[in-house]
């Protein structure tokens, strides 16, 4: 398993470790799981951006629900 070392301030630290005390983790497992899940939103929303761009540079229109169930029939609910 690789390391990766950060420095922080020792008010940083002492913040941290707080936190992960409260949440009954490691200091470690906190800053990985919160870096992680942080950067895994930033990349989702980034590729949703590039996509809605490429789409309205592509000219593509939406359909509304009422045009989709018409084509492909209503639910039977």
């Amino acid at each position: 398993m690789a390391m990766i070392s950060i420095r922080v301030s020792d008010a940083e630290k002492e913040w941290l470790t707080y936190m992960a005390d409260f949440y009954g983790v490691s200091l470690s497992e906190l800053v990985k799981d919160y870096s992680m899940t942080e950067l895994e939103d930033e990349y989702d929303q980034l590729v949703a951006k590039v996509a809605y761009k490429r789409y309205q540079e592509s000219g593509q229109k939406s359909l509304s629900m009422d045009q989709i169930l018409e084509e492909f029939g209503g639910s039977d609910r």
